[in-house]
């Protein structure tokens, strides 16, 4: 039985179905099942679907006559088998480790449902959604007061970016609701939580929403159905803090539980000029081209490895709200070294030293580098001759410009997320490896970085 089951409506997708299948078969998290439900497709997204099936025995294809996107999901979980449910549509799709991060929040915390961040993506451009300030688990109260402040946002409102229970939805029969066209992924993910204990919120995007829907008006809804379906909308997330909340600290919220009336979703409808923090589809990410992936030689080695380091960093980046650079800045000055200029830490680093000198601006900002400072109660009094060759050689630092930097508290989440990130390269470079092999292999390795050192002190 795979542990979790993705389900994937399909209609008519037959441009984008490739781009978002691939992303789920090539997950980082490999015990899945990937149910396709064509609904009643005209092009050949059927045909795409069932050519998935025969190449790989996790893809599951189920063709039913068109009845919308509500009741294929329905027929997705009736036929579901795993513990966990996952959501994607056929037009967007997932980030390589979304599944692996999704099922260890869950796992690891214990938690009924995991929400997480995502990519906003319009034509050539995308950003990060960036909702979450704090990640951590939360009790289900916590999660509905957060919920309050920004109620229509597509964070709350969607389903491909979380990771639900089929225990719980199977318990309490929860099902779409086929009456309604608008918000029908919001009043499942109302009812879910309502039978939900605690919430893990992930701070790394683990999806890429494409901004294509068309609105309730591109549909051809009349103004009177929408009008029932919003009323139909909020008599579900009124009944939900009635529940969430005793009586009196209903009455003492509902105004901004009536806020939701007045707060529309506008995620994603601006011009792409003007999301914060845009930049170009492709560049969110450590990327790797075709020809650097198959490059035979040294160079190539080098650059591979560098860029699988990378990419591990950059989700500890994305966490913590820094830049790849800064959390690379930030295990150098964690592990042990000698004292280096900042040229020297650039090119080890391998960024300009204009984004060195950025990068520790931005955490001293932060409090998560200090200058190094010797008090006289920290070290003893030096003799004559060594106090006057200390103090040249302070005095040449400082006409360099140079500071020795530590590491403070602040930074111990992040460094406490390094030290995961290097289990997670372990066990990607040693894949495969049988002990005996990987003792030889780390013999090996040390003889030849001692003839490398050896080399480079002439």
């Amino acid at each position: 039985m795979p542990l979790v089951s993705i389900i994937v409506p399909v209609y008519n997708a037959e441009k984008t179905i490739d781009r978002c299948v691939n992303s789920i078969l090539n997950q980082e998290y490999r015990d899945f099942e990937l149910l396709l439900l064509d609904d009643g497709s005209t092009d050949a997204s059927g045909a795409i679907c069932d050519a998935y099936a025969r190449k790989d025995p996790r893809v599951h294809v189920l063709h039913k006559a068109n009845s919308g996107v509500s009741d294929t999901r329905n027929r997705g979980i009736t036929r579901a088998k795993g513990k966990y449910l996952q959501f994607a549509d056929s037009d967007d799709w997932l980030t390589p480790e979304a599944t692996k991060f999704l099922v260890q929040a869950a796992t690891d915390h214990n938690c009924d449902m995991v929400i997480a961040d995502f990519y906003r993506v319009i034509g050539e451009r995308v950003s990060q959604k960036g909702s979450i300030e704090e990640e951590g688990i939360m009790e289900r109260a916590d999660f509905a007061i957060k919920m309050m402040q920004k109620p229509a946002d597509f964070y709350y409102g969607v389903l491909w970016n979380k990771l639900y229970k089929r225990s719980i939805i199977d318990k309490h029969h929860l099902r779409m609701d086929n009456s309604v066209s608008w918000c029908e992924d919001f009043m499942f993910n109302l009812e879910y939580v309502r039978h939900a204990r605690t919430v893990y919120a992930l701070r790394v995007p683990v999806y890429y929403y494409v901004k294509t829907k068309g609105s309730l008006v591109s549909q051809g809804i009349s103004v009177k159905k929408t009008i029932q379906m919003k009323r139909t909308v909020f008599a579900c997330y009124n009944d939900f803090y009635k529940d969430v909340f005793d009586d009196m600290d209903y009455e003492k919220r509902k105004g901004q539980v009536y806020r939701f009336l007045f707060d529309a979703a506008s995620d994603g409808s601006v011009s792409p000029l003007n999301i914060p923090g845009t930049y170009r589809l492709g560049n969110e990410r450590t990327r790797v081209g075709a020809g650097a992936l198959e490059g035979e030689g040294v160079l190539f080695d080098a650059y591979r490895e560098r860029k699988l380091q990378e990419r591990l960093l950059d989700i500890v980046a994305l966490r913590n709200d820094l830049a790849t650079v800064d959390v690379k800045l930030l295990y150098f000055l964690g592990q042990p070294h000698e004292k280096c200029t900042l040229k020297e830490i650039a090119d080890i680093l391998n960024i300009t030293k204009r984004e060195l000198s950025a990068s520790i601006q931005k955490l001293l900002g932060k409090e998560m580098i200090a200058v190094v400072e010797k008090t006289r109660a920290q070290a003893k009094e030096p003799q004559k001759e060594e106090r006057q060759k200390e103090t040249k050689q302070k005095e040449e630092k400082q006409k360099a410009g140079e500071k020795e930097y530590i590491v403070t508290q602040e930074a111990e989440n992040v460094m406490s997320e390094l030290l995961f990130v290097l289990c997670d390269l372990e066990q990607i470079e040693y894949e495969g490896f049988s002990p005996e092999e990987r003792a030889m292999y780390e013999k090996l390795n040390e003889k030849r970085k001692h003839n490398i050192q050896g080399a480079l002190r002439y």
